[in-house]
C-alpha cells in the first residue's frame, strides 16, 4: 500500500535529551539587517527533543494516511482492499451497515465508509502486542455510531409509527443528516472570523461565497477545521476543501472527517481511539478529575464543556449519547471492563481542568518560547514550545515546528526575523581594514567598544549583548567602511 507522508514528524529516536541542553546558535543574516539565520539541523533537533515521548510516535502512526489513489480503488469484497478495510468487512459487514443506516441520507454508503477507513490504516489496524484487533475495531465502530446517532441522528421515538414506520430504535437512526439542518450549498454560513488579518486566516483563508457550516457524520464546521482536515486529506493543501467544502457532504470525506476526528488528539485531550484501545494512560491530574477509560471520556473529548460535569447529568445530549451507546453495545455484545464508565457527569470537563503547564500531560501545538536566554541575541529563545491551546502550528503536522520558529504565519508579535538554512555561514573572524572587529551576536560589549557590521562601524553606548548594530539604540553609528 502506498502511504502519504506522516502527518507529524517522525521521532527517529525516543531519546530523553533535555531541550535546554540543545545548542542554538543564531547568526546575523547578511541579507536581512536585524534578521538571523538558524541551522536546520539545530531546529530539527529541537523539535525532536521536545517530542521525544513515545506517545508522539504513536500519534504519528495513527495519523498516517493512504494515498487517495488507494482509497479510490477500494470496493466491498475486493481482494486488493487494505488490511484494515478487510477487518472492517469481517467484523462489520454490509448487512450490519444496512441495519444501522435504514434512515440514513443516501450520501452515506458502505463503499464510502470503507474508503474512509482505508484512508487511515490505523483505524481497525493491526496490533503487535497481543491486543485483540478485531474486538477493538468493532468497539471503535460501535462507539462512532453512538456519537453519529446523537450528531446526525433522527431522534424519533420507536412508538412514533407515523414518522418511524419501521419502528427503528433511536440508536439505529444515525447519519440522517449530511448537512446541518437549515443550511444548503450556496449559503455562506459559519464565516465568523473570515477575512480578518490573523494567523487563522493566513493559514486557512476562507474562499469567497463559501459556507463552512456542519457537514458529514461529525458535522465538520468552521474554516479552520475545514482547512486542517483538507491538509490531512490532500497532502498539506488546505485550499481543496476551503474552496469546495461541499465535498465533505458529497464524497467519502463525509465519513473520513469523523474518522480523522476519532484519531486526532486535541491536547490535552487524547484521541478517542487511544481511549478505546488503551494506548492512552490517564495522568494523575486526569484521574483526580475522574477521567479514565470508557465511553464517558469520549463524550468529554467531543463536547465535555456542554455535556460533562454534575450540572449536566440529566441533560438531553449526554443522556442520548449514553442511551445510544448502551443500546448498541448490548446489541453487538461489546464487553465493558470494570474500570470503564459510560457517563461523564462525574468528570471535570477538559476545558475546566487548566492543564496548561502540567508536566504529566502532553500537548500538540507549538507556540513561540518567550523565555529569556542571556546567551542568545536579544535574549530571544529562537525556539518554540508545546502548549495546551490551539495555535497556528501543530506538532502533528510535518514542518510546523520550523514554521513556528520562523513565525511563518506572523502569530508571534515582536518575534525576530528568522530564516532556517541548511548550513550556517562560517563566522567572519577577520577584522576589516582599520582593525575594527566584526560584531558577534553572543559576545558582551561594553561602553566604547567598536564593531564592524555590514561594512559600517558602530560604537556601544553601554553594556550590550545580542542587540544588532543599526537596529538598536545601544549602538552609535560612526562611519562607513
Amino acid at each position: 500500500m502506498q502511504l502519504s507522508k506522516l502527518t507529524m514528524p517522525v521521532v527517529l529516536a525516543l531519546t530523553t535529551v533535555s531541550a535546554s541542553a540543545l545548542a542554538m546558535n543564531p547568526q546575523p543574516d547578511p541579507n536581512n539587517p536585524g534578521g538571523y539565520l538558524l541551522s536546520k539541523a539545530q531546529v530539527d533537533a529541537s523539535a525532536q527533543a521536545k517530542t521525544s515521548n513515545a506517545m508522539y510516535q504513536t500519534w504519528a502512526n495513527a495519523l498516517r494516511t493512504a494515498d487517495n489513489a488507494v482509497v479510490n480503488a477500494i470496493s466491498p469484497g475486493a481482494a486488493t482492499n487494505p488490511v484494515n478495510v478487510k477487518r472492517v468487512e469481517r467484523v462489520f459487514g454490509q448487512t450490519q451497515w444496512q441495519f444501522l443506516t435504514q434512515m440514513a441520507a443516501p450520501e452515506y454508503t458502505y463503499l464510502r465508509f470503507l474508503q474512509a477507513v482505508g484512508k487511515f490504516p490505523a483505524f481497525c489496524g493491526d496490533y503487535t502486542d497481543g491486543r485483540n484487533a478485531d474486538a477493538i475495531c468493532k468497539k471503535s465502530i460501535v462507539t462512532a455510531f453512538a456519537h453519529f446517532a446523537q450528531e446526525t441522528g433522527g431522534h424519533i421515538a420507536k412508538d412514533n409509527i407515523s414518522d418511524n414506520p419501521l419502528q427503528l430504535e433511536e440508536w439505529q437512526q444515525a447519519l440522517v443528516h449530511v448537512r446541518e439542518m437549515g443550511w444548503s450549498e450556496g449559503q455562506p454560513g459559519y464565516t465568523t472570523g473570515c477575512g480578518q488579518n490573523d494567523w487563522q486566516n493566513r493559514r486557512w483563508p476562507c474562499a469567497a461565497g463559501q459556507g463552512y457550516f456542519g457537514r458529514g457524520a461529525k458535522q465538520l464546521s468552521y474554516h479552520f477545521n475545514y482547512g486542517a482536515f483538507s491538509e490531512a486529506m490532500f497532502d498539506g493543501d488546505a485550499t481543496v476543501l476551503l474552496n469546495n467544502p461541499g465535498l465533505v457532504a458529497d464524497s467519502w470525506l463525509n465519513l473520513a472527517s469523523a474518522i480523522w476526528f476519532f484519531l486526532t488528539p486535541q491536547a490535552p485531550k487524547p484521541a478517542m481511539l487511544h481511549v478505546i484501545d488503551r494506548t492512552w494512560t490517564p495522568s494523575q491530574r486526569e484521574l483526580d478529575a475522574n477521567i479514565g477509560y470508557g465511553f464517558g471520556t469520549t463524550i468529554n473529548i467531543i463536547n465535555g464543556g456542554i455535556e460533562c460535569g454534575s450540572q449536566n447529568r440529566d441533560k438531553g445530549q449526554p443522556v442520548n449519547r449514553i442511551r445510544y451507546w448502551q443500546g448498541l453495545a448490548n446489541y453487538y455484545n461489546i464487553p465493558i471492563e470494570t474500570d470503564e464508565e459510560d457517563t461523564c457527569w462525574q468528570q471535570t470537563p477538559y476545558g475546566s481542568l487548566n492543564l496548561n503547564g502540567a508536566t504529566d500531560v502532553l500537548y500538540t501545538n507549538w507556540e513561540g518560547d518567550w523565555a529569556y536566554y542571556a546567551d542568545r541575541p536579544g535574549g530571544y529563545s529562537f525556539e518554540c514550545k508545546l502548549v495546551g491551546y490551539q495555535t497556528a502550528y501543530s506538532a502533528l503536522v510535518a514542518g510546523d515546528y520550523e514554521k513556528c520558529v520562523t513565525n511563518f504565519y506572523q502569530s508571534h508579535v515582536g518575534w525576530p526575523s528568522v530564516k532556517v538554512v541548511a548550513d550556517l555561514p562560517p563566522p567572519d573572524t577577520q577584522p576589516p581594514t582599520g582593525g575594527v572587529p566584526v560584531w558577534e551576536a553572543n559576545k558582551v560589549y561594553l561602553k566604547g567598544d567598536q564593531v564592524e557590521y555590514n561594512k559600517q562601524v558602530f560604537e556601544a553606548k553601554w553594556w550590550t549583548q545580542g542587540n544588532t548594530p543599526g537596529s538598536s539604540d545601544v549602538w552609535l553609528f560612526i562611519k562607513n567602511l
